[in-house]
């Protein structure tokens, strides 16, 4: 596909010299031979002085290829980092920016001097598409207040009854339409429990480069990584097709940037959208570069335990702990759990009682023990 995309640009360029060429030949061309008084008939003609023009400025267009080449490829991503309403609006701004200059111009039209009726106009064009669209570009979100205020009036013209009356919830400035997913956030799981309650708003976007994460992450040769990497796809994949909220998958990518976490940063800027993580490290980034953040695990702290103390799980203990005799085991989810004792029962699936948990916002740790922990532990001894 890209390969495509660069020969289309390629050929562009190409096209666009050569029309140059031909209209800078057969206009300018014949007054240059006058200037030089060289008058041969077999080269001042409107054939030669096109395929003169169309030699030069092909040869021209060679020559500038690529810096030309790398200038529209630049345009080209910043319009595919922009949402499609802003580049509406900044076409239509600047639309009415050349309208006005055309309208200007037509005051020069009859003049006889070469600046006023050509110079001019060209100037005009320039400097009222540009301010057009940056109008556009900075006073976008001005819109929705202009229709507002529309709706306003024309409700005021016509009244309806009291049972005709609805209620309309009016969108403040802490509403945010796009939520961005990291990865983190899929592989938690939580993400899907949370849409089923009906308290996410706007549409859910999964940046292509955090897909493309959790693929490489179910394909880990660690056992470990590949479970959370798959349980994050089956996640995306509940989402997406039980429709609980709008997701939506977004194409673009920050081939400049490596790391996932600063190109979602990144992405959210550009879409005026918030992030949904449980990544301590990029909660405290995105606060830092004034981008909103959900944290599920602030969420969590705000509301009732998943765990009590006395409640059973099934676990397998996979390593030792940092203290003495303990071990550790973790949840589907990737919640750590504390088990005394439990290095006696490493690489087994065993029964704990939960004795305390805590949450923080880097996430939540489970204490426990083993459900018959004095009998196993007399038995090893």
């Amino acid at each position: 596909m890209k390969g495509i995309v660069n020969n289309m640009r390629k050929r562009l360029i190409k096209i666009v010299f050569a029309i140059l060429g031909i209209g800078i030949g057969y206009s300018f061309f014949p007054w240059a031979w006058r200037l030089a008084n060289f008058n041969q008939p077999w080269l001042v003609n409107p054939i030669m002085n096109m395929f003169l023009g169309l030699v030069i400025m092909s040869f021209l267009g060679l020559l500038l290829s690529n810096p030309l080449e790398a200038l529209i490829k630049k345009i080209e991503s910043s319009l595919l980092h922009q949402k499609p309403e802003v580049l509406i609006t900044e076409g239509i701004s600047m639309i009415v920016g050349l309208v006005i200059a055309a309208l200007i111009s037509t005051l020069f039209s009859h003049s006889q001097l070469f600046f006023f009726n050509t110079i001019l106009p060209v100037v005009l064009m320039i400097i009222f598409g540009y301010l057009g669209f940056i109008v556009g570009k900075m006073r976008f979100s001005d819109l929705p207040k202009l229709f507002a205020l529309k709706k306003k009036a024309e409700s005021e013209v016509v009244k309806a009854t009291p049972e005709e009356e609805v209620l309309e919830r009016k969108v403040g400035e802490n509403f945010y339409k796009y939520k961005l997913l990291d990865t983190n956030i899929l592989i938690d799981g939580r993400i899907y429990d949370l849409a089923k309650t009906g308290f996410l708003e706007g549409t859910l976007i999964v940046p292509n480069f955090v897909l493309y994460e959790l693929q490489y992450i179910a394909d880990s040769g660690d056992s470990i990584k590949r479970v959370r990497g798959r349980r994050g796809l089956d996640i995306l994949n509940k989402l997406r097709t039980e429709k609980l909220v709008p997701v939506e998958m977004y194409e673009g990518d920050f081939e400049d940037i490596q790391e996932v976490d600063t190109k979602l940063i990144k992405l959210a800027k550009l879409l005026d959208a918030e992030i949904i993580t449980n990544d301590y490290n990029l909660n405290k980034v995105s606060e830092f570069q004034n981008v909103r953040v959900l944290n599920v695990n602030a969420l969590a702290k705000s509301l009732k335990p998943r765990v009590i103390p006395g409640e059973k799980l099934n676990v397998m203990v996979i390593k030792n702990g940092t203290e003495r005799q303990q071990g550790v085991a973790y949840l589907d989810d990737g919640t750590m759990i504390v088990v005394e004792d439990g290095r006696y029962f490493m690489n087994k699936t065993i029964e704990v009682e939960v004795t305390s948990a805590i949450q923080t916002d880097a996430g939540r740790m489970i204490f426990a023990k083993p459900a018959h922990s004095r009998r196993e532990i007399k038995e090893k001894n």
